[in-house]
C-alpha cells in the first residue's frame, strides 16, 4: 500500500516569508508578553513586602497604567506596520495567479495553461513552484470558509458573492497541510487541502500534463490493473452516472459538481485529506463515502453496484494520473 508523504501543519515551522514575518511577530509579543508578566509580578512582591509608605500610588498608576502601555503600543504599532505585507492591488508581474473555491466540503483549484490559456481544474491539492510569489483568488460556493496553510502564511476568509487575495511564497520543497479555519458545517474537520511546493522545472512539467485529457487505457503504463478492467470502469464511470457531478476531461465534461477527476491519481489524499490516496482506499471511498464522511454531497455506492464494478471503478480513476 503507498502512502502519502507527512505534511506539515505548524506556523512554528515557517517555510515562506510571509510565514516567516508571522512567526517573528509572534516570538516578539510573545517574548514581550512574559517580560512585562514578570515585572508586574516583581513588582507585585515589592509593594507588598513594603510598609513604609514609599510608595506613590499617583506615580504608579500614571508610569505603569498610562506612560508604559503607550510607549509599548506605539512600539508594537510601529513594528507591525514594518513588518506589514504590501498590499498589491493586482499580482506582481512574475506571480503565478490561483483560483480556489471553496465548497463544502472540498477545495476547486484553478490555473490557467500558459501555452495555451486555458482553465486547467483540479481539487484539494495545490502545486507551487518554490521562489516564485503565488497570487491566490479566494471565494466561496456556498458558506464562509476560510483558507489557511500556516506554514505559509496567515488566513483569510472565503466569501460568497466576493474574491478575496493572498500573496504567499514557499522557500523550499515540501508538501504543507492547509485547513478551512471557518467553521463551515459537519465535515468542517474534514475539510483539508495541501499545497506541494516543486522545484520550478518540475512544476512546470506538472503543469503541462495537467493540462492534458485523461490518457486512454491502453496508453497508461505505470497502472497495475490490466486494461481490460480500467475500460470496464470508464464504461461502469459512464454507465452509473458518475459524470453527472465529475468531469474527467477527455471522458465527460458535463457537470462541475464535484471536484474534477481529470488526474485524481496523482493526487496524495482523498476526499479533501480524508484518506491517502491508494488503490485500497479510493475503492472504499467510493462505496462508503458517507462512512468515511459522512454528509458528504456523495452518495455511498456500495450498496447499489457489485464489488467488482467498484473494484473497476477505482482501477480507472487511479490511473488518471
Amino acid at each position: 500500500m503507498s502512502t502519502a508523504p507527512l505534511p506539515s501543519q505548524s506556523a512554528l515551522q515557517a517555510a515562506g516569508p510571509v510565514a516567516d514575518t508571522l512567526l517573528g511577530v509572534t516570538g516578539l509579543l510573545v517574548g514581550g508578553a512574559a517580560v512585562i508578566f514578570l515585572g508586574v509580578m516583581a513588582l507585585l512582591v515589592f509593594a507588598a513586602r513594603r510598609h513604609d509608605g514609599t510608595l506613590h500610588a499617583r506615580l504608579w498608576v500614571i508610569g505603569g497604567g498610562v506612560v508604559f502601555p503607550t510607549v509599548v503600543l506605539v512600539a508594537l504599532f510601529a513594528y507591525s506596520e514594518w513588518h506589514r505585507p504590501t498590499w498589491r492591488a493586482v499580482p506582481p508581474k512574475d506571480a503565478l495567479i490561483v483560483g480556489i473555491t471553496a465548497h463544502m466540503w472540498w477545495w476547486e483549484v484553478r490555473y490557467r495553461d500558459p501555452a495555451t490559456g486555458a482553465e486547467i481544474a483540479t481539487a484539494n491539492e495545490i502545486r507551487i513552484p518554490v521562489g516564485r510569489p503565488v497570487y491566490f483568488g479566494l471565494g466561496s460556493a456556498d458558506v464562509i470558509h476560510s483558507f489557511w496553510v500556516p506554514a505559509l502564511g496567515g488566513k483569510m476568509d472565503m466569501l460568497p458573492g466576493r474574491v478575496q487575495h493572498l500573496l504567499l511564497q514557499a522557500d523550499r520543497p515540501g508538501t504543507y497541510r492547509g485547513q478551512c479555519a471557518e467553521y463551515c458545517g459537519e465535515q468542517h474537520a474534514r475539510m483539508a487541502l495541501h499545497v506541494v511546493a516543486q522545484a520550478p522545472a518540475e512544476f512546470d512539467a506538472w503543469l503541462a500534463a495537467q493540462a492534458k485529457p485523461a490518457a486512454p487505457p491502453s496508453s497508461s503504463s505505470s497502472s497495475s490493473s490490466s486494461s481490460p478492467d480500467i475500460e470496464r470502469g470508464r464504461e461502469a464511470f459512464l454507465a452509473n452516472r458518475c459524470n453527472a457531478c465529475h468531469t474527467v476531461r477527455g471522458v465527460s465534461e458535463e457537470s462541475r459538481l464535484g471536484p474534477d477527476l481529470t488526474h485524481v491519481g496523482s493526487r496524495l489524499y482523498l476526499g479533501a485529506g480524508t484518506v491517502p490516496n491508494n488503490a485500497e482506499n479510493l475503492a472504499a471511498w467510493v462505496a462508503h463515502t458517507q462512512q468515511l464522511k459522512p454528509g458528504a454531497r456523495m452518495p455511498s455506492s456500495g450498496e447499489r453496484i457489485d464489488a467488482a464494478t467498484l473494484q473497476s471503478i477505482a482501477a480507472f480513476l487511479g490511473q488518471l494520473k
